[in-house]
């Protein structure tokens, strides 16, 4: 890693790529993933994007542009299906192969291309040797998000969706595919059960629901999925591609569920809904990758990524939600801009973001302003009293003054903390503001490792663009 920062989401505030799928090609990362807008009312209205960074610096993504249009796929000419979560394998002639799933179409599409960052060309539909397309047989189930991993000659694609319910659908299915990479050589099987079958099966609590997802480490399959939880991804492990995966537990909460390190375990961090994502070996590290949700909704969601760490046995431990992405806290000193945010909330809890789609004025939102391009400043919304806004990690040394960029309605005061519940090592006062104005203060923060917590208390509602840690001698 050289000396850029890396930072989460670590693409720029106004792009959205959530269901992230990274791989390592040629000593580059490349991210696959569906592509959401801001302000955006539905899931996945855009083209395939792809973003790529240097395995060696997580901090310097470039964007490739778009890889495959919705209208290529000769079912989507009327541009009604949206491109769901996709994946990439490279198959057994070197090529590289994208697989997705239409948003009104239970089959699975694959497109093809020469190089990582494409562009894509429609390739055809994964199908039986005698034509039918997979999920359009009598007895198949709908196919949904598809994940692949190729071996040799053979792919394994994994697919799969099991909301609360719905008895129909049993769980998250693989199916083997030939060395053409359409042609079905192993009718679905199911590896994980849906929430309606998980009673006895080691699954409980932390059933199938959709985004599966395929990697090997070692020799141990890991299958990685989200849960009927909605906001963790789980992992179950095998040691076979096709049978035998038990469940292990939860890699990562995009609220930070089950994380008692710091907080208690039940306690939510940030609004959240559904997550999507998998791991990926970058240099020595694995990590994984994953999204948020943003401006209040479900369907504006920015991905993001933190580094992984394992146990003798190959178990994960769950990883922390940060601001570094768990490559290195970033530095005690400088500007850093309020949506980089990993935690969001008041002293009234919720877990999810309301399906309605616009969230209670209760709460604060990570938003961004438009300007020309869909470009413009990312910030926070609708701080109101106990509105608190958390930042992990940084390197502190020789803090001792802090300003904020804040404007709104507001009037009373912005509290620093070094820990989510701890005593306040700093004030600051807010007053009315109708343009972006910076408040400065001496507080000093103790060296080392710390978190910085901004909670604002007082009257009306504030927005919070940034902050910046200075150092003296």
């Amino acid at each position: 890693m050289n000396d850029k920062q890396v930072i989460n989401p670590y693409l720029p505030n106004w792009e959205y790529v959530p269901d992230g799928e990274p791989y390592c090609f040629d000593g580059r990362v490349y991210v696959y993933g569906s592509h959401d807008f801001f302000g955006g009312d539905v899931y996945c209205p855009g083209d395939y994007v792809c973003w790529s960074a240097p395995a060696d610096n997580l901090g310097d993504w470039r964007c490739e542009g778009t890889i495959y249009r919705k209208n290529q796929d000769p079912h989507n000419q009327d541009l009604q299906g949206n491109l769901y979560a996709p994946d990439v394998t490279r198959g057994p002639d070197g090529r590289y192969y994208l697989y997705y799933v239409l948003s009104n179409w239970g089959v699975v599409s694959a497109a093809v291309a020469d190089r990582p960052a494409g562009p894509f060309e429609f390739l055809g539909y994964v199908h039986y040797p005698d034509g039918t397309r997979l999920g359009e047989r009598e007895g198949d189930e709908p196919q949904f998000d598809p994940g692949v991993l190729t071996e040799g000659e053979k792919t394994y694609l994994y697919t799969g969706f099991c909301p609360y319910g719905d008895g129909n659908r049993h769980g998250a299915m693989v199916t083997v595919l030939e060395k053409d990479m359409l042609t079905v050589a192993e009718a679905p099987r199911f590896v994980a059960p849906g929430v309606m079958y998980g009673e006895g099966t080691g699954f409980e609590g932390h059933e199938f629901f959709e985004a599966p997802s395929i990697r090997k480490r070692g020799d141990l399959y890991y299958f990685i999925y989200s849960s009927i939880q909605f906001h963790e991804l789980a992992y179950a492990v095998s040691r076979k591609p096709t049978e035998d995966f038990e469940y292990k537990g939860v890699i990562i909460s995009s609220c930070d569920m089950g994380i008692d390190s710091y907080k208690p375990a039940e306690k939510p961090m940030y609004y959240t809904a559904n997550n999507h994502g998998s791991m990926e070996r970058i240099g020595d590290d694995w990590y994984i990758f994953y999204h948020r949700h943003t401006n209040g909704t479900n369907y504006s969601r920015q991905g993001c990524f933190e580094k992984l760490s394992f146990n003798g046995d190959g178990t994960i431990r769950q990883a922390e939600m940060t601001s570094c992405g768990s490559v290195r806290p970033l530095k005690g000193e400088g500007y850093y801009p309020a949506y980089i945010a990993c935690h969001l909330f008041t002293d009234t809890e919720t877990v999810y973001v309301p399906w309605s789609g616009w969230m209670d004025d209760r709460f604060p939102k990570i938003t961004q302003e438009i300007e020309e391009g869909g470009k413009g400043i990312g910030y926070i919304a609708n701080m109101r009293d106990s509105a608190t806004a958390g930042f992990r990690y940084f390197d502190c040394r020789g803090v001792r003054r802090i300003s904020v960029r804040t404007r709104g309605y507001a009037t009373g005061e912005i509290e620093v903390r070094t820990s989510w519940n701890g005593g306040a090592v700093g004030r600051l006062p807010i007053g009315y503001a109708n343009v972006w104005h910076d408040t400065e203060a001496e507080i000093s923060i103790p060296d080392g490792v710390q978190s910085l917590y901004f909670t604002y208390r007082g009257q009306g509602h504030l927005q919070f663009a940034g902050f910046s840690l200075k150092v003296t001698d």
